[in-house]
């Protein structure tokens, strides 16, 4: 401070005490840069997401990733929803705080029924995060929403992979990831990065808690009051997603001892993932990651403690029988009968969105005042569009067509009620047959997780005994937490996301990962 107090020698006691001050708060920012370079804290932010389900047919290629838009940069990156909205909205209640967008894809076409990312299409986009950070200037810190379950071709842990091309850019500097709860992770994403957060809801109500917890520990790190230190561990144990959901035992358990710990310990934050059972990759399976304040003992106490637990139920969380497809759907016609409507069918294995096997079923066995809601067929849809009209009536081949478990094509002599546009999709159909029955035409697979989808498509809710939706866990935020549903079935039909995984042709997993073993 000597030179400082030689300068303003002339100067007023009040303007002294208002420099020396401003020093002070700049310090308290990052003591190793000068007072004028602590004007700001400056983040990178960025997402690069995608759960890949390897043993869907289509590859995610550069077309993929840019069917709806190039990649977001600066601003754009910023309005995105849930991990960075939360990011974002905690970082500004500090003052001084400034958030450069980077390269980030958009959703991949298809979403998680796309197979394989190409190396082509990871590449381009990690290198167009890496020169925007070059290109950036003085970073403070680096955050990026991930996935998790992103598999791509010769790359067999992106994620980590990713994280390690970006600290090659940024030196020292934090690097803070968010997860989804479905990642499938190991301890080379938490050697390359410097805190991971999870979301511990499914459905996923947290993402945008998670990105807020990131923003607030990222601040308190650069300023030196958390000193991140993480502990890894994997329990060993794959488990379909339909058993995942957090509104039941066991997924719920875990994640409420999770939540004690980090209730009882000051500055400790606990993360499971229940990982992705249909990206055949090395480190599929459950993950535990501990963050703490520079205390490793502690973070390795409560990532034992976890894994432990996890190891200990793995039996009830590995999975439980559920009906196949002809009494499942007898099943729902029965609970329909009795007056539960309406019934929700729960086509939980259908990845590719194209599957006829519960819609034959229901045909066959006689089913009325049902709804498919959704069934993924471009061609279809296509053909619908060039021949008919709303109200025209149209004979035509539905589905059983886009993986090997879609079942067979149905052929459908319905009304279109429906023909338009809806969210994303240029063209959708509702086709209404035999005893006021519908299905519900998109290009791409469409999971609708609440009832949003009808009004808009001409469905009067109150018409409909059975609603199928294609959908593993998310379905209850819109169904069953509002007390809507009358009766739920899960019905293992066939499918890319089994519930017994013993079906499945891994080449690439654990070998002594439970329950499966792998000869």
């Amino acid at each position: 401070m000597r030179d400082v107090r030689e300068k303003m020698k002339p100067r007023t006691n009040l303007v002294l005490a208002t420099i020396i001050l401003s020093l002070g708060m700049a310090i308290s920012y990052s003591p190793s840069k000068s007072a004028e370079a602590k004007a700001s804290i400056r983040i990178a932010v960025a997402t690069f997401s995608h759960e890949t389900c390897t043993f869907c047919p289509t590859p995610t290629g550069i077309a993929e990733w840019e069917y709806y838009g190039p990649p977001l940069r600066g601003d754009e990156v910023l309005k995105t929803s849930g991990y960075i909205r939360g990011f974002a909205d905690a970082a500004r209640e500090y003052d001084g705080v400034e958030l450069i967008g980077i390269t980030s894809p958009r959703d991949a076409k298809g979403g998680s029924s796309g197979s394989w990312v190409t190396k082509e299409a990871f590449d381009k986009y990690t290198s167009g995060m890496v020169e925007d950070l070059k290109r950036a200037g003085r970073l403070d810190g680096v955050y990026i929403a991930l996935h998790g379950a992103m598999a791509v071709s010769g790359i067999p842990k992106p994620e980590a992979e990713i994280v390690r091309r970006l600290r090659q850019a940024v030196g020292r500097t934090p690097i803070f990831i968010t997860l989804d709860l479905h990642a499938n992770e190991d301890h080379e994403l938490s050697d390359a990065a410097d805190a991971v957060f999870i979301i511990k809801r499914y459905p996923h109500y947290d993402v945008a808690l998670q990105g807020e917890r990131a923003a607030r520990i990222m601040i308190r790190t650069i300023r030196g009051t958390y000193k991140p230190v993480m502990a890894t561990r994997k329990p060993g144990i794959i488990t379909p997603s339909v058993f995942q959901g957090t509104d039941m035992s066991p997924a719920m358990d875990i994640m409420e001892r999770a939540r004690k710990w980090e209730e009882r310990t000051k500055d400790a934050y606990v993360s499971v993932a229940f990982g992705f059972a249909y990206a055949d990759v090395p480190d599929v399976g459950a993950t535990v990651m501990v963050v703490t304040n520079n205390d490793r003992k502690l973070a390795d106490q409560i990532a034992d403690d976890m894994s432990s637990y996890i190891w200990r139920i793995r039996e009830r969380f590995a999975g439980r029988k559920l009906p196949k497809t002809k009494e499942g759907v007898a099943l729902a016609i029965a609970a329909a009968r009795e007056g539960k409507k309406p019934v929700v069918i729960a086509d939980h294995s259908d990845r590719t969105g194209n599957s006829t096997h519960i819609l034959e079923e229901l045909v066959r066995q006689g089913a009325k005042n049902f709804c498919i809601t959704t069934l993924a067929d471009e061609r279809a849809v296509a053909e619908i569009a060039s021949k008919a009209k709303v109200d025209d009536t149209i004979t035509v081949s539905i589905g059983g067509y886009a993986d090997p478990f879609s079942g067979n094509p149905v052929k459908i002599t319905g009304k279109v009620d429906f023909l338009g546009t809806y969210g994303r999709f240029d063209k959708v159909v509702v086709l209404r047959f035999g005893d006021n029955n519908r299905v519900i035409l998109t290009p791409l697979l469409h999971e609708a997780t609440d009832t949003g989808i009808f009004p808009p498509l001409g469905i009067n809710l109150a018409d409909l005994d059975i609603i199928v939706l294609k959908s593993r866990v998310h379905f209850r935020r819109g169904y069953y937490e509002n007390g809507l549903a009358g009766a739920i079935f899960e019905v293992d039909a066939p499918g890319l996301g089994p519930a017994d995984l013993s079906t499945i042709p891994y080449k690439n997993i654990p070998k002594d990962i439970y329950p499966l073993t792998q000869k």
